[in-house]
């Protein structure tokens, strides 16, 4: 067993990651050689999808989970793609099958309220039908979904069970080039998926089985693969019901502008966003929430040295019930990607978040996570964007053509150890427990069987630390699933 890193502090980490970060930039940055171009290292998964423009897809982040989904999803073609001599000119057809099956086994779940063990299947499958060019400006979408869950000892929940219902139904008026060449102006109303910046307050989770959407509107100026790009929303997240159509939910409202610039994409894209959370209950014993969150994604390569950057900073501010809301969340991440046959590439992390420090006064602290997804902080699913300071070191490969292997350590501290451990909500109100949560190991295997089938294999081991010794049960944790992802 690896020790435990409590005597090293999760704010010394936090410290040493940052100084890293900064320092490691500007040093590499410096470099004489010129920058790899746009085109080069564009991804060729993007660069092979149809575009309304024949620009190449933008850089992309390297880091975990950051990567958003194109629209349409990434399973959806074109229909004269399906190599059928009597569709090949019906490029105004989109089309689309997956289905996900997974099998998890969990040892001792820190999610419950007593730790116990659990199985299960889930299988989430997904049609989606798209028409666009022939009938400009009018486009529309459709994606039903149908998320089911076997044999766990629980009670269904809504982030697993979702059966038989629209994840996305909207119009779309659309009108190319309506700001120049390559770039359009896009307004989309109806039911739509959500994915913006690095994913981190914004996301379309495709890791939980039940993919949540938002009822609303969006209007968007440019598109991905254009230098510049402007995005507004106003929605309704929707209520997953399991059992019934779900319907938006009337008592919250979500709000949104994100830009991106790309015109430096070889040394930085930058991506600011602008997002309001707006709660009003018709329960008067809840408090009404007013959260607005201020900040700036950025990423990059650094020149041709091998070394890749990602950062986030979000401040938070606004009301929680008759508190003010005060928090603070960031993330940066600096990887090296070798020169060899399997691709290495190393990357260290550190992510942070403010946690409340004063429960009883006017100061609300803990950074609120909106609609992210929390998987790339712990592959066990025990950690958020909440309280937390999280350093991360990870090591992937590609030893086949086929295969993708990514492996990592991470350790978890409470930024405030009078507040609490999010997802199990477990807390020491006096502090007095430590703040040293406990530390991860994961492996993922990804095999690619053919065009139209993966699978993947997953591992992690917790190992818990002194607050969670002192606040209640404290076993190893083993998480392990297998999934298979098949595409028309």
């Amino acid at each position: 067993m690896i020790a435990y890193p409590c005597g090293f502090s999760g704010r010394r980490w936090l410290l040493l990651g940052l100084t890293f970060l900064m320092s490691s930039v500007p040093l590499r940055a410096q470099t004489s050689r010129p920058a790899e171009p746009l085109a080069a290292q564009t991804q060729p998964a993007e660069a092979a999808r149809p575009s309304e423009a024949k620009k190449p897809a933008p850089i992309t982040s390297k880091a975990p989970g950051t990567r958003v989904d194109s629209e349409p999803p990434a399973y959806v073609k074109t229909v004269n793609q399906f190599g059928v001599p009597a569709l090949e000119k019906m490029d105004w057809l989109e089309f689309g099958l997956t289905n996900v099956m997974r099998f998890e086994h969990r040892d001792d779940d820190y999610r419950r309220p007593e730790l116990q063990d659990d199985a299960q299947f889930l299988m989430r499958s997904q049609a989606y039908v798209g028409v666009r060019k022939i009938l400009d400006p009018f486009r529309f979408g459709i994606e039903i979904q149908d998320s089911r869950q076997w044999h766990s000892d629980y009670p269904e929940t809504n982030r697993d069970v979702d059966q038989a219902d629209f994840l996305q139904a909207f119009g779309e008026l659309y009108f190319a080039d309506a700001l120049g060449k390559g770039y359009p102006v896009q307004l989309r109303f109806g039911r739509m998926t959500l994915d913006y910046a690095d994913r981190r307050l914004v996301a379309r989770n495709a890791w939980r089985n039940a993919i949540s959407g938002f009822d609303g509107f969006r209007l968007r100026l440019g598109q991905p693969s254009a230098d510049w790009q402007f995005d507004f929303f106003a929605a309704q997240p929707v209520a997953v019901r399991m059992h019934q159509p779900n319907h938006p939910d009337e008592e919250r409202g979500f709000y949104g502008l994100v830009g991106a610039w790309r015109r430096w994409a070889s040394i930085v894209t930058l991506e600011p966003y602008y997002v309001l959370l707006d709660e009003d209950w018709k329960d008067r014993s809840k408090g009404d929430r007013e959260i607005h969150t201020l900040g700036l994604h950025g990423f990059g390569p650094i020149g041709k040295t091998g070394f890749d950057y990602d950062f986030d900073t979000a401040f938070q501010f606004g009301e929680d019930g008759r508190r003010d809301q005060r928090a603070f969340a960031g993330f940066g991440e600096l990887g090296y990607t070798f020169q060899h046959a399997w691709k290495p590439r190393l990357s260290y992390s550190t992510a942070y978040a403010t946690g409340d420090r004063t429960l009883d006064d006017s100061l609300s602290e803990r950074f609120d996570r909106l609609f992210q997804t929390s998987h790339p902080y712990s592959t066990s699913d025990f950690f958020s964007w909440q309280n937390v300071i999280n350093p991360k070191f990870r090591l992937e490969f590609q030893p086949l053509k086929q295969l993708r292997v990514d492996m990592a350590y991470g350790a978890y501290w409470l930024a405030s150890d009078s507040d609490a451990w999010v997802v199990p909500n477990r807390q020491d109100q006096k502090g007095n427990s430590g703040d040293c949560v406990g530390q991860e190991l994961e492996l993922r295997l990804r095999y690619q069987i053919n065009p139209r089938v993966e699978i993947e294999l997953g591992y992690a081991h917790f190992m818990p630390g002194p607050f969670v010794q002192n606040t209640g049960p404290a076993d190893d944790s083993d998480f392990f699933y297998v999934q298979t992802t098949l595409r028309l």
